[in-house]
């Protein structure tokens, strides 16, 4: 029996769930930081929706606490890292509402091509207008999916039974599994070209944030409804107002925006946009759902058992040896991510050195939990990363050597042209890259990284250097390394900042430049 501290109103049939296996629940709405590290000594659970913030300070207060659970998805108000270095597990409920975020989707998929809700405020104003809202049918129609996670893929299996065509963009789904779905993956610019309807499903990272642009808008096929119901910000709405305006684009139905609560912005003058107030979890099922889904998520938690959602691991699973590499396993995996752009068929992960005598698979998880955090729709942990794996059609291969030629340890990581290579050096252990695609090189792993193939002759690096300069970009640190198969050579460099496809352009256009790409570790 656990007293289990909840704070925020959770459905009744979960709390119920609770108290029938016994323990004790203690719900205790509306508490302030200061309430809630009072409250919180002598809990072995707590459970919060978004309001309540789980700092450092209440995790040192909660002397007893054995999981957190957010009955959601996000986990913005939970510090996860000094949970997991308390040994606290955090835990959420990732399916509660996928379903109810893909009926929002074809709710404004067919509101956008039938004009329901500028109908029905013409008639009720006592307007009788059917010629003036003439829709469009959605039999035939090509609807293109960017993000093909379990929102996109339920939209999909709907729109296939309205007749619709389906196409999609999804770097991290392999042509296989999108093939099953009876979807056809293409470019995203590709698809924006040839869909009459698009409906986005992706999270919002520094890469997604901006993705619809005006550049992107100016390639639409004319007519073209665009259907938002993930995050705000992936579209550029100023963007967006100017091609609706201009006729480019035929409309748009969105339930998030860029900055929330949002009442007032010039896209509520178009008369071709429909909108609602974040609405996409907002049904009785799906709040019941998370009630439930927590509820047994926590249980799973304080019985010890296996929780399928638990979003971090104790570290103290993993040997003294292989602990201090989970974070450079995770950052090779998300600098593959970012390199490849898609996700290979097969991804071969070699470990050797001292901790090839070790269990290395919390080391395999870290990859992956790193490769499909660069874009995923869905929150990605240590325990749903091999289903993510198998549902998108990856394979997974492990090798492991106990003898290491140049370093004590070293892990790499392979996938389509690629591989990387990592190691911890010093005596602080500190991560560093020391091989790319064939390249010996050493450089700590960073959030802005900048690679250049160029031909093995003198003045490159300065080249590369005064275009960053005249940008007025920082060098971190940087290294080169010649290839061992011909006369070329690969640069990386870390920058302060993210680099612009206009720079990145310049450096790929400089006389002796190969080709040059941005990652991020």
């Amino acid at each position: 029996m656990a007293r289990i501290l909840v704070t925020e109103e959770i459905a009744e049939t979960g709390l119920d769930q609770l108290r029938q296996a016994g323990h004790i629940v203690d719900v205790a709405l509306n508490l302030t930081p200061e309430q809630l590290i009072a409250a919180i000594p002598g809990a072995q659970a707590l459970i919060i929706r978004s309001a309540t913030k789980v700092t450092a300070p209440v995790l040192d207060a909660a002397k007893d606490l054995i999981v957190v659970g957010r009955a959601g998805i996000g986990l913005d108000n939970v510090d996860v890292p000094y949970a997991t270095k308390k040994g606290v597990m955090v835990v959420n409920a990732p399916q509660s509402n996928i379903l109810s975020a893909a009926e929002q989707a074809m709710a404004l998929l067919l509101a956008q091509a039938r004009n329901v809700p500028q109908a029905h405020a013409a008639l009720v104003s006592g307007k009788w207008e059917r010629s003036k809202w003439e829709g469009v049918e959605l039999y035939g129609k090509t609807l293109g999916i960017i993000g093909l996670g379990r929102v996109g893929a339920l939209v999909a299996q709907r729109a296939l039974a309205f007749g619709m065509r389906l196409i999609a963009y999804d770097p991290f789904v392999s042509k296989e599994r999108a093939r099953q779905m009876g979807v056809e993956l293409l470019s995203l610019e590709e698809l924006i070209s040839q869909a009459d309807f698009i409906s986005i499903h992706l999270p919002k990272t520094k890469e997604t944030a901006g993705l619809i642009d005006a550049d992107m808008l100016a390639k639409a096929k004319p007519g073209l409804r665009i259907i938002n119901t993930a995050r705000g910000g992936l579209i550029d709405e100023k963007a967006l107002y100017d091609a609706i305006n201009s006729r480019r684009v035929q409309g748009a139905g969105l339930d998030v925006f860029e900055s929330e609560p949002c009442t007032d912005s010039p896209l509520f003058t178009l008369p071709s946009v429909v909108v609602t107030p974040h609405l996409g979890a907002s049904t009785v099922e799906a709040q019941d759902k998370a009630g439930v889904q927590i509820a047994e998520q926590v249980q799973l938690a304080l019985a010890g058992d296996f929780v399928p959602f638990a979003v971090n691991i104790n570290a103290a699973e993993a040997s003294e040896t292989v602990r201090p590499f989970q974070n450079l396993a995770e950052s090779l995996g998300r600098f593959m991510g970012s390199l490849n752009q898609s996700l290979p068929e097969q991804l071969d992960i070699d470990y050797q050195g001292a901790i090839a005598e070790d269990d290395t698979r919390i080391l395999t998880l870290s990859v992956l939990k790193g490769l499909f955090g660069t874009g995923t729709t869905e929150p990605v942990s240590y325990v749903n990363a091999p289903q993510l794996a198998q549902d998108r059609g990856l394979s997974v291969k492990e090798s492991t050597s106990t003898t290491a030629k140049d370093y004590v340890n070293l892990v790499t990581i392979t996938a389509g042209d690629h591989s990387v290579s990592g190691t911890l050096t010093g005596p602080k252990s500190e991560a560093r890259i020391v091989m790319i695609d064939g390249h010996r090189v050493e450089v700590p792993p960073s959030a802005n990284m900048l690679l250049v193939r160029n031909d093995d002759t003198p003045g490159k690096i300065g080249l590369v250097a005064t275009i960053l300069g005249n940008a007025g970009i920082s060098i971190s640190s940087m290294a080169v390394g010649p290839s061992e198969e011909g006369p070329t050579a690969l640069m990386v460099l870390t920058v302060n900042t993210q680099l612009s496809d206009e720079i990145l352009g310049e450096i790929a256009a400089a006389p002796g430049i190969i080709d040059a790409h941005v990652a991020s570790c």
